[in-house]
């Protein structure tokens, strides 16, 4: 699902202002507003022809989001090669960087070609083993509760069996819980088909590390699995790709178990922006809604 949006008159002078932090100089030759669900990110060619993107965050993300937080997880992405050039990351979220050249179109169907979902896979594999502790955590359950108390505040409806739902989720994780503890690595933990980018020499990069943090590292590869609407037969690729052989049981559990957490919680998400994104992000978390229910059924059915 994604939002194309026009630029924003009022974007114009913060922009100018960033642009002016971190090149001295706050002119440029071209610009063009991206997509994106929350942010106000631009395209910015300069007049030496370097082309930027620079993200200006959107309302209300302050109380969602800590920025301090993703500068650790982005410069983690910067170091291990996986995103794109960082040239500026302030403590209210502002960013700058390196537009990625001849960036393709991105939809599902560039994400189930095969040599996309084996990059995929890679660069996970790269970031879940990277050894490091970004000290961020990523509390699937604890930020559950926060978009409830979010939810409240903003005075938006709850479904009607949200109760019954979320008992459901509880009872998959005690269920995976009961096999064991999951090990926590650095995730992305977003990793729907916009925050990927593909250049012109057909190398992938993973961008926009908002919710980053220390997860479970089925998160990642069932989230990719729901954003691209995988088959069966492709979850079993990009396991298969990503573990180096064909998963066993208990993997592939872990990994429908994460796909209900993943709907769970962009459900709540995506009612704690209806203040400020209206009917797009109810039908967003609406869908969320119906395909968690699905996989619960599925679930049982292991």
């Amino acid at each position: 699902m994604k939002l194309i949006r026009e630029i924003e008159e009022q974007d114009i002078p913060p922009l100018r202002e960033l642009l002016a932090i971190v090149f001295d100089d706050d002119s440029y030759n071209e610009i063009q507003r991206l997509g994106g669900m929350t942010n106000h990110s631009y395209r910015i060619v300069r007049e030496d022809g370097q082309v930027y993107v620079v993200r200006l965050p959107g309302e209300g993300t302050e109380a969602l989001i800590n920025r301090l937080d993703e500068r650790k997880s982005t410069e983690l992405a910067c170091r291990l090669k996986i995103d794109a050039e960082l040239l500026y990351f302030g403590d209210d979220g502002r960013k700058v960087s390196r537009f990625i050249k001849n960036p393709q179109p991105m939809n599902r169907n560039v994400m189930c070609r095969k040599e996309n979902l084996c990059q995929a896979a890679e660069i996970f594999r790269k970031l879940h083993t990277c050894g490091e502790n970004t000290g961020v955590p990523f509390e699937v359950f604890e930020m559950a509760s926060l978009y409830e108390k979010v939810i409240h505040e903003n005075h938006v409806s709850f479904y009607q069996d949200y109760a019954d739902i979320k008992q459901a989720v509880m009872g998959v994780k005690a269920s995976i819980d009961n096999e064991g503890p999951n090990r926590r690595v650095p995730c992305h933990n977003d990793s729907l088909i916009e925050n990927w980018v593909l250049d012109g020499n057909g190398r992938l990069y993973l961008v926009d590390w908002e919710y980053s943090g220390m997860n479970e590292p089925m998160w990642d590869l069932s989230c990719l699995s729901i954003e691209a609407e995988y088959s069966e037969e492709l979850d079993n690729a990009l396991l298969t790709a990503y573990y180096g052989r064909q998963p066993n049981n208990m993997e592939k559990r872990r990994f429908l178990a994460a796909k209900t957490y993943v709907d769970y919680l962009w459900t709540l998400w995506g009612l704690t922006r209806v203040p400020f994104d209206g009917a797009f992000m109810q039908n967003y978390a609406d869908q969320r809604y119906s395909r968690l229910k699905r996989y619960i059924a599925a679930f049982k059915e292991k």
